[in-house]
């Protein structure tokens, strides 16, 4: 029983922190959107064509979070407004973003100059679903090599999804991945998640997806 009291209370004060960063971000008219996959599912290249397609007239900030490194940091530098980078290694949530970590990397973003701040979550299937970081949208990215099983495995970060992005479409031909069992899959999970198949290296399905973000940022 104090072992459950003790992660309820981890989670209910980053719920509350979470709140207080999107009434920031709402101060601000600025949306944010948390972007989660799997190790080499392509999430750095896919906030370089969400960058690409919303340019020049969407000042856009990353915060890029991972174990060790700023590799996918100095990636985006050049392209995006600002960019705050998060390592996680030694913290107690080393394998997830958490809403602290966001409060504090918001603090050295220009809010007053954004419009959009594209968060990259660690890479991992588990944590980053239980974690609110204060986001106005959640998006995770499948690729086609990874197998059309994750919804199966990973059910709670299908569940949550305001999109799904199932990336390098271009391999379909070349792996096993069946499209209509992967969607049936999230389906039954989320019934309102949007469907994005898309492949960063050839651009497919790029400019639907940008279209839909920005609808998004219109509309909130």
């Amino acid at each position: 029983m104090r072992k459950i009291e003790i992660v309820q209370g981890i989670l209910d004060a980053n719920e509350a922190t979470a709140e207080g960063n999107r009434a920031v971000l709402d101060r601000h008219n600025c949306l944010a959107v948390n972007i989660m996959a799997a190790p080499g599912a392509g999430k750095t290249s896919f906030i370089l064509r969400t960058i690409e397609g919303l340019r020049p007239d969407t000042r856009i900030g990353v915060i890029e979070g991972d174990v060790v490194s700023t590799v996918d940091a100095e990636k985006v530098q050049g392209v995006a407004s600002a960019v705050v980078q998060i390592n996680t290694k030694g913290m107690p949530e080393s394998c997830a973003l958490v809403a602290d970590m966001i409060q504090v990397a918001m603090e050295r973003l220009p809010l007053d100059d954004l419009d959009l701040i594209l968060i990259e979550n660690v890479g991992n299937l588990l944590c980053p679903a239980e974690f609110d970081l204060g986001e106005h949208l959640r998006v995770v990215i499948a690729s086609t090599p990874e197998g059309d099983d994750k919804p199966l495995k990973y059910a709670l970060i299908y569940a949550d999804a305001d999109a799904v992005v199932i990336n390098k479409s271009d391999l379909l031909p070349y792996v096993d991945f069946d499209m209509d069992k992967f969607t049936r899959a999230v389906r039954n999970l989320n019934a309102r998640a949007v469907f994005f198949p898309m492949s960063c290296k050839t651009g497919e399905g790029v400019a639907e997806w940008v279209a839909w973000l920005r609808n998004q940022r219109a509309t909130r």
